[in-house]
């Protein structure tokens, strides 16, 4: 168990780094980074929207006196809940790996403040995008303000006295996944902890091989993209996750199952507590076309559609189960 708890706000992990935590850690609901030396600051992170944005600054404000001018920010990947309040962050440099800077400069976020709008319009995908995300977060008034620094794969800053290594290891979550080691480690959404994970980009063994990597780092302190800060305890976890969902999404697109049969067949085991249980359902969509099915490129609407039928039908089954089967 961690010995930082799993509330709100802004959790001092010592020498000069933070996190700020989210709870619960669900859809949206995601963690993010400072650190400090001497005057000069570092951010990783922002959130989804202005409002739990502004709240966040200004608690590090509040802590943290040289917060009040902020001189670098990362963009771990591009998702909107680690992008939507970097216009908050005014004068810092925003640095990002190449190919999440590109995925930044395209984000619309009118199209998310019209999802959370008009979801009754958009089906079983607007109901699950409603539940999980529209009707809790404000994606009014965003400005996209995109990276002005980019890198491949590694990056070396210095932060007062603190070396401060970027180090790109997607695709695998999205198409470009940083983690900022400081020793202190902040993943981005290369670790879901004591949460499932999603796989948007793949393929499947890189973020395998990302967990590798953040394993046989020297780190004991691990601050997700979302849940509580972790250990390698909570890295391992992730890694067999994906093994396990890997193996058996390959014997059931063998035996020529759909993507959408596989995932509502498989059990989840020892992960089946996680929340966003789910997200197996994109990601077995993602390893079905890494294993060369013919799919249409999926909308995020349509695998929200998706994701939500599964929810359902694993609730109704829940529910038979307390009402002893019938």
């Amino acid at each position: 168990m961690s010995q930082w708890p799993f509330t709100r706000g802004l959790h001092d992990l010592g020498n000069g780094c933070f996190a700020y935590l989210q709870p619960d850690g669900t859809w949206g609901w995601s963690n993010a980074g400072f650190i400090e030396s001497h005057g000069e600051t570092l951010l990783v992170d922002t959130l989804m929207g202005l409002e739990i944005t502004r709240a966040m600054l200004e608690e590090m404000r509040r802590r943290v006196p040289a917060a009040a001018h902020i001189g670098k920010l990362i963009n771990t990947h591009a998702n909107p809940d680690h992008v939507l309040g970097n216009e908050l962050v005014t004068g810092a440099e925003i640095i990002s790996g190449k190919a999440a800077a590109e995925d930044i400069s395209r984000m619309n976020p009118a199209a998310f403040e019209r999802m959370a709008r008009d979801w009754q319009q958009m089906g079983e995908g607007g109901e699950f995008f409603h539940e999980t995300m529209g009707r809790q977060f404000d994606f009014s008034g965003v400005t996209i303000v995109p990276p002005t620094r980019t890198f491949e794969r590694e990056l070396t800053l210095r932060v007062g006295d603190k070396e401060v290594r970027l180090v790109d290891l997607g695709p695998a979550h999205t198409r470009s996944d940083t983690i900022v080691h400081v020793p202190s480690v902040f993943t981005g959404d290369l670790l879901f902890s004591e949460a499932s994970p999603i796989m948007w980009a793949g393929p499947v063994q890189n973020w395998i091989d990302a967990c590798s990597y953040l394993l046989a780092l020297d780190v004991e302190t691990i601050v997700p993209g979302h849940g509580p800060i972790a250990d390698k305890s909570g890295v391992r976890a992730q890694k067999r996750y994906f093994e396990y969902l890997s193996a058996e999404a390959r014997r059931r697109y063998a035996a020529g199952l759909t993507w959408e049969e596989a995932a509502a067949d498989i059990a989840l085991r020892e992960f089946a507590d996680w929340p966003d249980a789910e997200r197996i359902v994109a990601n077995v969509c993602a390893l079905y076309r890494e294993f060369g099915a013919k799919i249409p490129e999926a909308s995020a609407v349509e695998l929200f559609g998706a994701m939500g039928r599964w929810r359902k039908r694993r609730g109704k089954r829940a529910a038979r189960t307390a009402a002893g089967g019938r």
